[in-house]
């Protein structure tokens, strides 16, 4: 494998991540899901994750690692965050699959940003969106309307699902250093650079925020 130092451990995690999000997602569908058609659209998401998934687990294949090696050092801290975060009902479960997720998945496209290009085309292919937003949306704003009171409801859940999330990363990170390399290469001694990463990332929590009218 000649690839940078980290990059198993990237794949790793984002596809240990994809399939936990398959699980999850298929398990708040079958549990939580209020209708069929609710039911349908998010199983056919967690569909797309699955894809997504299958696309790591090949690349790592090919660079001759063996995916089950390079996700296992994720699991713990990732079914912590999935146990710790778990949905009480279905507006939470739409909340955490766009906002809870999102963060997470910020800090890997980041990372990914300083990889040979075909690794960071990769990252950016399994990180796409497919409609994940747009149902939480709809929903969540639709759920908000019709109970005013669920807002402020959401909005501490929101806070908490990134907080459970960053302190898992800190996990990760001090876990796996060739990952969190990554993420702060070339970086580490430039706190201008370091401070704008940070602000990329609170600001697309933000519009996140934003767009669920919370």
């Amino acid at each position: 494998m000649n690839e940078s130092p980290g990059v198993a451990d990237l794949l790793g995690v984002l596809a240990y991540a994809e399939l936990s999000a398959f699980t999850r997602m298929t398990e708040d569908a079958a549990l939580l899901a209020p209708s069929l058609a609710d039911r349908t659209t998010l199983s056919e998401l967690a569909v797309a994750e699955y894809a997504h998934f299958r696309l790591l687990r090949d690349r790592l294949t090919e660079l001759k690692v063996d995916p089950e090696q390079a996700m296992r050092p994720f699991v713990e801290a990732l079914d912590a965050w999935h146990t710790q975060t778990r949905p009480a009902d279905w507006l939470q479960a739409l909340v955490k699959a766009y906002v809870g997720v999102g963060i997470a998945l910020d800090f890997y496209r980041e990372a990914a940003k300083r990889l040979e290009p075909s690794i960071t085309k990769l990252v950016d292919e399994v990180l796409a969106d497919e409609g994940r937003a747009n149902f939480a949306v709809e929903r969540v704003r639709a759920g908000v309307a019709a109970d005013p009171v669920a807002s402020g409801r959401l909005a501490l859940w929101a806070r908490r699902l990134v907080g459970e999330a960053l302190s898992q990363g800190q996990r990760v990170a001090a876990a796996r250093p060739e990952l969190a390399r990554l993420l702060v290469q070339s970086v580490a001694d430039d706190q201008a650079e370091i401070s704008r990463l940070f602000a990329a990332l609170t600001e697309e929590h933000g519009k996140r925020m934003a767009a669920l009218g919370l």
